[in-house]
């Protein structure tokens, strides 16, 4: 079985001393984790191991011996460390050695329980993205595992710097962020008293929804409707969980954390910029004068299309009576919107004033806010009454058609079984069955044109308020610290050993050791979407496309939102 040598690449250019790392006797593997330098004294060596191995909860030890000849008096280091082998009674003992114009590393073994001769592997690894990395975190017994798992755990190691002063001198891999740790200690001293009024702030916000008052009948139907209600719900569920001064469990808690944080300080910092552009060159008074003419716009091109459709629309023969009778109605309709238009037109200025105001809340909060005044302009004029009149009208007729249908195939609908049975009809029955299927068969063609060009205009408007939702939710669930830390540290999003960790073959030649590379394999960008997307509360429908061709065509209302809690159809 052959030995493998884990030895980190930020040693190869260290002086000549000896190996400080771990030995992991089950998978025959060494971990070298720091180079010891000369001069030094055995006993103050093997204290300083000793203290080591309490902090770490490791056995680690002296491996071996490393030589690095640059010159004639290094002969005389080697020799020293050839006596120091005699001090140091590790079994195996490791005896690695380069020459100046040598590019890799001799390796022989001593003192081998297995024999005399053994095959070696040298695997080069990283140790600063071996301890960033969260490969560690994996309960797996395993020798890539058991590898992470000692460079993980081996942190007060690696706080001795190179140059401290003292008995010991080593070279490992070392941390440049001294003045970045003090500010970030400074961080969190002042993020605790921050927390705790946060979390009291959220508190009483969460104890006032739930309020009798405010859980009634009409107030909590009216709350599951409105878009902002829901964001504001999101954004206070987001800030108690950042606000809490529990420690994060495991590194997916922790990541949730820091995604969360990222995405309410950008969303804040775009509801600012609207704000800002809002508030700049009058901008809210031009929209308001702006939105007017379009309304009126707007009413015209609706009654110049119910003219339309009460003539003789593309050349189609319909119902004059049931033509005129649902082209006066919606008239009305329109009547009844343009003067809703007229009487909210002094109020529209200061309405859009509190939207711009409300954006210093995130940007999420202002594009909530325009959905549901989207939705209740749209309430009020054709594109939703009429859709709902003419789909209630045009799934009353399909359903009487179906009915009628079964009638002249002798069968009939079981409420209680839910199914269809046989059943037999007399002649006054299938007369009278006869006679209205014959005028709902006639009158379906313009309920079915009306009930056509209206739906197509309130799916636009569904479509719109669909892009919005679809903004909001990527504000709430996309993890844009996790993509950025992909981007500039991809060694620290690596979760799976099996993909996480891969080899590449340096050299190997007969009679001499081979040499591998150890590197980290990050997740790619799809698997960091879909193992830190934040989670949503998004309640608005799913359903498939056939689901919504078959309501379409049956005439069932198409909602833009969906109750908590309902089942899906």
């Amino acid at each position: 079985m052959a030995v493998k040598i884990f030895f980190p690449t930020c040693c190869s250019a260290a002086e000549s001393g000896l190996l400080i790392g771990r030995w992991i006797s089950e998978h025959r593997s060494a971990v070298v984790l720091a180079m010891l330098h000369v001069p030094f004294i055995p006993g103050q060596v093997k204290q300083y191991l000793a203290h080591l191995q309490q902090s770490t909860g490791l056995s680690l030890s002296v491996l071996g011996s490393w030589s690095h000849k640059k010159a004639e008096k290094d002969e005389k280091i080697e020799s020293f460390l050839y006596d120091l082998s005699s001090i140091f009674s590790h079994r195996p003992w490791l005896r690695l050695s380069r020459e100046a114009s040598s590019k890799f590393w001799d390796c022989s073994i001593e003192r081998c329980d297995g024999g005399d001769q053994e095959e070696v592997v040298l695997v080069y690894y990283d140790e600063r993205k071996l301890m960033l990395s969260e490969l560690h975190s994996v309960t797996e017994n395993s020798e890539i595992a058991s590898v992470f798992a000692t460079v993980a755990k081996c942190r007060p190691l690696f706080a001795k710097h190179k140059y401290d002063e003292g008995p010991i001198k080593l070279t490992h891999w070392q941390s440049d962020g001294v003045e970045a740790s003090i500010i970030v200690e400074l961080i969190k001293q002042f993020s605790v008293p921050l927390c705790a009024v946060l979390s009291f702030l959220v508190s009483v916000l969460t104890s006032l929804r739930t309020l009798r008052v405010l859980g009634g009948k009409p107030l909590s139907f009216v709350w599951n409707k409105l878009s902002t209600s829901e964001q504001l719900g999101k954004r206070l569920e987001n800030i108690g969980l950042v606000s809490s001064t529990e420690r994060a469990k495991d590194h997916k808690e922790f990541m949730r954390k820091a995604n969360t944080v990222v995405s309410i300080l950008l969303d804040m910092a775009l509801g600012v910029l609207l704000m800002s552009w809002l508030y700049r060159e009058n901008q809210i008074s031009q929209l308001a004068d702006t939105l007017m003419p379009v309304a009126d716009r707007v009413a015209v091109e609706l009654q110049e299309l119910l003219q339309w459709l009460m003539g003789a629309p593309a050349g189609l023969k319909m119902n004059g009576a049931l033509d005129e009778v649902l082209g006066r109605f919606y008239m009305y309709h329109i009547h009844l919107w343009t003067s809703y238009i007229r009487l909210m037109s002094p109020f529209i200025e200061v309405i859009l004033w509190y939207i711009g105001l409300s954006a210093c809340l995130g940007l999420s909060i202002a594009l909530s806010i325009l959905s549901d005044i989207i939705a209740l302009l749209t309430f009020h004029i054709p594109v939703y009454c009429f859709y709902v009149y003419g789909a209630r009208l045009y799934c009353f007729k399909m359903h009487g058609l179906s009915s009628l249908w079964r009638l002249f195939r002798g069968k009939k609908w079981n409420v209680l079984r839910h199914r269809v049975d046989s059943c037999s009809y007399d002649l006054d029955q299938l007369f009278l069955g006869t006679l209205l299927f014959t005028v709902l068969l006639f009158l379906l063609p313009t309920t079915a044109l009306y009930y056509l060009v209206f739906t197509l205009l309130r799916l636009l408007v569904v479509l719109v308020q669909g892009l919005i939702q679809l903004i909001v939710n990527l504000l709430n669930t996309l993890p844009l610290y996790t993509v950025v830390l992909r981007l500039c540290r991809p060694h620290r999003l690596v979760i799976c050993f099996l993909a996480g960790v891969k080899f590449r073959m340096l050299e190997q030649k007969t009679g001499k050791s081979l040499r591998l590379l150890m590197q980290i394999n990050p997740l790619p960008y799809n698997g960091v979407l879909q193992s830190y997307m934040l989670p949503s509360n998004q309640c608005y429908p799913k359903d498939s496309w056939g689901s919504l061709c078959r309501k379409l065509f049956i005439g069932e209302l198409i909602y833009p939102w969906r109750q908590k809690g309902n089942k899906q159809d």
